[in-house]
């Protein structure tokens, strides 16, 4: 009996690649033994059978393989059904353990060889920058003012619960442990037997939620990414770059803490109406308190370990002082200043802890008079006369290890952790405002025009007077976001101004959506109103649709003509951040022309700041996958347009790409590495050429776009039963009542694809495998340019591949997605539509942009496959797909049946797990 033929590995696969075949083996031996001993031999045999008839279909796409599928699935019982398709779902999730292990495998063996840095590396970005002359003395202002911010925000596509979650991490860890260490034959055998335990509790566990997720729940989730990976791997990534910066210019560095973690997480109130006042106010005390209880453990620690005794080492005079005010007078410690030290300062965090409403499990007695810290710099102050002692008596590899992380993180995370982004829909803040105004005088402001708003809010601003005394007058709507602004100045007066510094504002349409939010804040104190007014918090405008992202360039234009708000900005260094949204952007106007007008919008916004003085912050509205603007950070950060980043970015980490990147910490740090080298070479290495000279590019990104933009709209806004088709071919229904997230799926309780919020659009495209808003349009402007332009078009279309990284990029991310389409799925899919002539014209019309797309991609590349030029993702493809295939089939069967009225509860839970496990297959779904 092979216990390996359930999970095969690939065969055709390069020498290096062997070790992943070897753990994928390993990890199907695993799970092929748990399916039998839990399920069964039966069981066993048909999930082989099902894997072997999905492969021969997906060779053939012929009609006797269908058939033959069709015949096994439809004839499952329920309880076999759902055997089955955790089969598959469990080994999509076992095969990203191994290959993100492979990853971190690779790099480590490409380092200890001493070969040439690898693309996106520090060491790398800093050559580059060397070759290029870049002085110290450039790349110390770059430093000065960097603010390079990755930002979790808890949109609705993280399929998996915590408690998978954190198993994966466990069988990681021991995968890993068997690669790392050398074991003997019994400590592999041990081993081996905690992978089959931990793979057995993941059988055993529940895939799915039973209930919906509260914000609560997100705040909670989101939280583990700082344990996992961010507290420690940040400040030992800072400690890498000084050591790094050091080798490569021959001199130090003064590095302030400019990649900072940001998140929406329980302060995102667009189109979610769970996030309230007081939930705002607990996910600021939540975080802050996992700052703290992380300061409070490493310090204990360092009290275990800095056992130095001044009989030993001469310690400096300010220790000598400061260990003298210690509460601990054990006689036994009386020769260990750093030890009494550290239990001051311990007993200094459990004050500050308590003043701060957080609840601490103390590790060690505690001064019960001890006063708390006013601000995470005087903590930092009292490491600070540690860490000089140490170098004194030249304990410099003391001085530079554990307690130089513990101020790193202090300086990074202070006692907020991470800063919070408010957001709401502009139309939410209009009728705020108007309320607040009636107050003031002024009725029917949302019956004015733009010139009379903007008027009427300068002049409420202005004077300056209290409008929201008493907030019962306001409506309910009104009443709610002023006690968000309420709550919001009461978070920077216990946290600081950090742990709230953004609002951002949806939908925003022109001038007065920006000063309407400043009116709110300043009921609160958030916008001084003194002579010289000053903001506390910044006002970022959100740009999110078509039309928006032509007419932003013009609106901060009109903005910054305004004196008023000229002035505030000087409170906040001059600098105005802008963020893009790249998923409804791409939903109202397909793939190409939604990144070209980003693209095009991003350069009209360097020219307006340029030409006002006003430094530009960019912040990147980007999703999971491709159609929502996903795909690889470092080659998206440095095709940025020329001035655009400028030292400072800031990047929406959604859904399952947050666990994907962040919950193994060798993975997270290097996708914290990666962000920062893009942006330093996107900065410092400013790539002009790309655009300054080369116009012509221009001329025909733009020509595509407008047949590209013509093609998608005709299909999804403009085709007859377009809507009655989506809502049959795809999972859109059954993904809405899968708990996995605490926002509704749709803005307004319609059918309309425009209601339809960017995110599940996107998600049930991918799982039905048509992923239709990553290429669509694509085909059809190539052809048609191609037909003007004749053989020199072709020419033109490659030169811009080879020589702009805007375009290459643009079909490098188009290239995975087509990768993942798999049209005879899709036409499966199509036949869940009931209307014959509607599935036969849209499903045709889908198939043949594919066709023409598939083939412009690889003329343009001058390729003969998908996937050419990246064969570590062919091959990782190569090893998902045959575990994929199977749950999309019995996705169909189940959508049939329960769309037919089976209301059988295992079959209902089979349907959402086949979701899950495409999802997790796919990795970047939604």
């Amino acid at each position: 009996m092979n216990t390996m033929n359930l999970l095969a590995a690939p065969t055709d696969i390069s020498s290096k690649d062997v070790p992943l075949r070897e753990d994928i083996r390993l990890l199907g031996r695993i799970l092929g033994d748990t399916l039998r001993e839990q399920e069964g031999e039966a069981a066993f045999d048909l999930v082989e059978n099902v894997r072997k008839c999905a492969v021969r279909f997906r060779k053939t796409h012929n009609n006797a393989d269908r058939n033959e599928l069709e015949k096994l699935l439809n004839g499952l019982s329920p309880p076999d059904t759902l055997s089955v398709v955790r089969a598959f779902s469990f080994f999509s999730q076992l095969s990203n353990i191994a290959e993100d292990l492979h990853h971190n495998r690779r790099r480590r063996a490409h380092l200890k060889a001493g070969s040439k840095p690898q693309e996106g590396s520090i060491p790398l970005a800093l050559e580059r920058l060397q070759e290029k002359k870049i002085s110290a003395q450039a790349l110390q202002e770059f430093l000065n003012t960097a603010l390079i911010s990755p930002v979790l925000t808890a949109h609705p596509t993280e399929v998996q619960r915590k408690s998978i979650l954190d198993c994966h991490l466990i069988i990681s860890n021991l995968l890993s442990n068997r690669d790392r260490l050398d074991m003997t034959p019994e400590e592999l055998a041990v081993n081996e037997e905690a992978l089959h335990r931990f793979v057995l509790i993941l059988w055993d566990t529940r895939m799915l939620r039973f209930s919906k997720l509260t914000v609560e729940d997100e705040i909670k989730n989101g939280l583990t990414f700082y344990g996992h990976t961010f507290l420690t791997e940040i400040p030992e990534l800072y400690a890498d770059l000084e050591k790094q910066l050091k080798k490569s210019y021959g001199q130090a560095f003064n590095i302030k803490p400019f990649l900072r973690v940001g998140s929406w997480i329980g302060s995102d109130r667009d189109g979610n109406p769970f996030v309230t006042d007081d939930v705002m106010r607990d996910a600021a005390r939540r975080h802050s308190a996992v700052a703290l209880e992380y300061y409070l453990a490493e310090t204990h620690l360092l009290g275990i370990r800095l056992s130095l005794s001044s009989r030993v080492v001469e310690i400096s005079d300010e220790l000598k002082e400061f260990a003298a005010k210690s509460p601990d007078k054990a006689p036994g410690r009386d020769d260990e200043p750093y030890r009494r030290a550290l239990i001051a300062i311990y007993s200094r965090l459990v004050a500050t802890a308590e003043k701060l409403s957080h609840r601490v499990e103390h590790l060690r007695q505690v001064d019960k008079n001890a006063l708390p810290y006013p601000d995470a710099q005087a903590f930092i102050a009292d490491i600070d006369i540690l860490i000089n002692s140490l170098n004194h008596h030249h304990a410099y590899y003391l001085a530079n290890g554990r307690i130089a992380n513990l101020r790193r993180a202090a300086e990074v995370f202070g006692f907020h952790l991470a800063p919070l982004d408010m957001r709401q829909h502009s139309d939410v803040h209009e009728q705020a405002a108007g309320e607040l105004l009636a107050v003031a005088g002024t009725k029917g402001y949302a019956q004015l025009d733009e010139t009379a708003r903007r008027s009427a809010l300068l002049i409420a601003l202005q004077q300056g007077k209290p409008l929201a005394a008493d907030l019962k007058k306001f409506s309910a709507t009104a009443q709610s976001e002023l006690r968000i602004m309420q709550a919001a100045a009461d978070i920077h007066a216990l946290y600081g101004r950090a742990a709230l510094p953004n609002y951002i504002i949806s939908m925003t349409k022109g001038v007065s959506d920006l000063l309407e939010v400043a009116l709110m804040v300043q009921q609160f104190g958030l916008l001084d109103s003194s002579a010289e007014p000053a903001l506390h918090i910044n006002i970022v405008p959100l740009f999110e649709t078509i039309d928006d992202l032509r007419g932003c360039g013009s609106i901060m234009d009109q903005l910054f003509s305004l004196p008023y708000y000229r002035q505030l900005l000087k409170s906040r260094d001059n600098t105005q951040e802008v963020m893009l949204g790249y998923s409804d952007s791409n939903k109202d106007g397909g793939y190409l022309t939604a990144n070209w007008e980003l693209y095009k919008a991003e350069i009209d916004l360097v020219r307006v700041f340029e030409k006002h003085g006003i430094e530009l912050r960019l912040f990147h509205g980007r999703g999971g996958t491709v159609g929502r603007g996903g795909g690889p950070s470092y080659q998206a950060i440095r095709a940025q347009p020329p001035g655009s980043v400028n030292g400072q970015i800031r990047i929406t980490e959604q859904g399952e790409v947050i666990s994907s990147k962040y919950s193994n910490p060798e993975i997270g740090r290097r996708n914290l590495e990666t962000l920062i080298a893009a942006t330093m070479e996107a900065t410092l290495l400013h790539h002009h050429g790309d655009d300054s000279t080369m116009p012509e590019f221009h001329r025909i990104m733009e020509a595509l776009s407008l047949d590209a933009i013509a093609a998608y709209r005709k299909l999804v806004y403009e085709t007859p039963g377009f809507t009655d088709y989506f809502f049959s071919a795809t999972p859109i229904r059954e993904i809405a009542q899968l708990n996995i997230g605490s926002r509704p799926s749709a803005r307004k309780a319609t059918d309309k694809i425009e209601d339809l919020r960017a995110i599940p659009w996107v998600f049930s495209w991918s799982i039905s495998r048509v992923i239709l808003p990553g290429w669509y349009g694509f085909g059809s402007a190539v052809t048609l340019f191609l037909e003007r332009e004749g053989e020199s078009g072709l020419k033109q279309l490659q030169s811009m591949y080879d020589n702009w990284a805007f375009f290459r990029g643009l079909l490098s991310n188009m290239d995975m997605v087509l990768a993942k389409t798999d049209m005879g799925i899709a036409s499966r899919y199509a036949e869940l539509v009931p209307d014959a002539q509607i599935r036969k014209n849209i499903f045709g019309m889908i198939e043949t942009e594919w066709e023409r797309t598939t083939q412009a991609l690889m003329q343009i590349t001058d390729s003969t496959s998908l996937l050419a030029d990246n064969p570590t993702m062919a091959r990782s493809l190569a090893t998902r797909m045959p575990y994929i295939d199977p749950l999309n089939h019995l996705q169909l069967m189940l959508l049939e049946r329960t769309r037919a009225g089976e209301n059988d509860e295992k079959l209902r839970r089979a349907l959402q797990i086949t979701i899950n496990g495409i999802a997790a297959g796919l990795r970047n779904s939604g």
